[in-house]
């Protein structure tokens, strides 16, 4: 399975903060917003990721992350020259999916769970068709909504519904065959321009092939799209790792401890950090040698 990160967009909702950044440069609490999805695709065991992004932000973004090969991945980098809907991530990526079945997601959302890695690599192991994944909330009528049967099969997709059937919400992670990509490409722009996702999974839904997990308690999902979001975020992110003494979406921690990299790796990038200004981030990452 590969991974893509969809980090385009203009975000006009975050303006004035976004005049000048890419919105998935911006920091959630203590590290930079795209080191969370980033992180939900390490916990899937996924080492080969594309970043798909604005063609003025790419360099950062790869002064940010290189290639990964500091945290044992490959990272390549492709250009969304405008918004084309989520979609069209599968057709800009075409070449670097190949023959892979594919995780996507969206350069916005974080995801946490204690148990967030054996879900998705249960969902990995078993994917067939499409696999999506829902979140109770308490204002469905904002969001993308999924009904399914007992099953756990999809059997409607409503967006942002007048009076939803259903209060999970579909979040920005998707898991799919590669048969997605061929379906991308078929796929005609909606009323506003842009590939609908939910046009995407509508197809594998007609098929019987689409799936949905529910989240559910002891799991957290943020869609950071708005100012109030993006605080409720941080302000999630701070209180846990103050708390308990941990880093969220560490995406060093997370290599160590998928197996990416070794002791010796991970004690070097800490000591890299913090030589110069003794970052408390560094410090952590030395520490976990430790224990």
């Amino acid at each position: 399975m590969r991974g893509i990160i969809l980090a385009g967009g203009s975000g006009t909702r975050l303006r004035p903060i976004t005049t000048v950044s890419s919105k998935q440069l911006l920091p959630v609490y203590d590290k930079p917003m795209v080191y969370y999805p980033l992180s939900v695709l390490m916990l899937a065991g996924i080492r080969e990721i594309l970043l798909i992004s604005n063609p003025e932000h790419l360099d950062t973004y790869e002064q940010l992350l290189g290639d990964g090969s500091r945290l044992g991945l490959r990272i390549e980098y492709a250009a969304q020259d405008r918004p084309r809907g989520l979609a069209d991530a599968l057709r800009v990526g075409r070449e670097f999916i190949g023959d892979e079945q594919i995780a996507l997601i969206l350069g916005d959302n974080i995801f946490y769970g204690h148990a967030l890695a054996e879900l998705l690599g249960r969902e990995r192991d078993r994917l067939e068709g499409c696999t999506l994944f829902g979140y109770p909330v308490a204002d469905p009528e904002r969001y993308g909504v999924a009904v399914t049967d007992d099953d756990g099969r999809i059997v409607e997709l409503e967006e942002k519904p007048a009076a939803p059937r259903s209060n999970l919400a579909v979040t920005g992670l998707y898991l799919y065959d590669n048969e997605a990509v061929e379906i991308a490409t078929r796929l005609r722009p909606s009323a506003r321009g842009e590939l609908e996702i939910t046009d995407l999974n509508k197809e594998f839904m007609a098929q019987g092939r689409a799936r949905l997990v529910n989240l559910g308690r002891g799991s957290a999902w943020f869609d950071t799209g708005t100012h109030e979001s993006l605080l409720d975020a941080a302000m999630f992110v701070q209180i846990l790792e103050k708390r308990q003494g941990i880093r969220l979406a560490c995406i060093e921690e997370v290599a160590y401890r998928m197996g990416f990299i070794d002791t010796e790796r991970l004690n070097l990038l800490g000591k890299e950090m913090s030589a110069s200004s003794g970052s408390g981030y560094g410090q952590y990452l030395m520490e976990l040698t430790r224990t």
